[in-house]
């Protein structure tokens, strides 16, 4: 991910949403589904058509996470989505403008 201060931004993803990389960016993660999606080029569903792509993480609790990130002054969007059989989405942008979504699968 390009960044204009990629150890900060690191930071942030570390303290807000535990990603735990080491030096080489490796992380693990608990094993379960992992989403590809393509979308059209005209997209809104990113925020920013500057955006190219969008990483989507798997949470345990979206409520907890959203509040959590809320308390640490995150930019939290303010609505979330249900898909029945799918889960519930969230979304968080990163201190770069970088939309993230968040999912609680079902």
């Amino acid at each position: 991910m390009r960044a204009a201060d990629p150890v900060a931004l690191g930071a942030w993803y570390r303290d807000c949403l535990g990603l735990d990389a080491d030096e080489n960016g490796l992380w693990r993660q608990e094993t379960g589904l992992t989403v590809f999606a393509t979308f059209e080029s005209e997209t809104d569903y990113f925020g920013s058509r500057a955006q190219q792509a969008m990483v989507n993480f798997r949470v345990r609790d979206l409520d907890a996470m959203l509040a959590q990130l809320r308390a640490k002054g995150a930019d939290v969007a303010a609505e979330t989505q249900d898909m029945e059989g799918v889960g519930r989405f969230g979304w968080v942008t990163d201190p770069e403008g970088n939309r993230i979504e968040l999912w609680q699968p079902a």
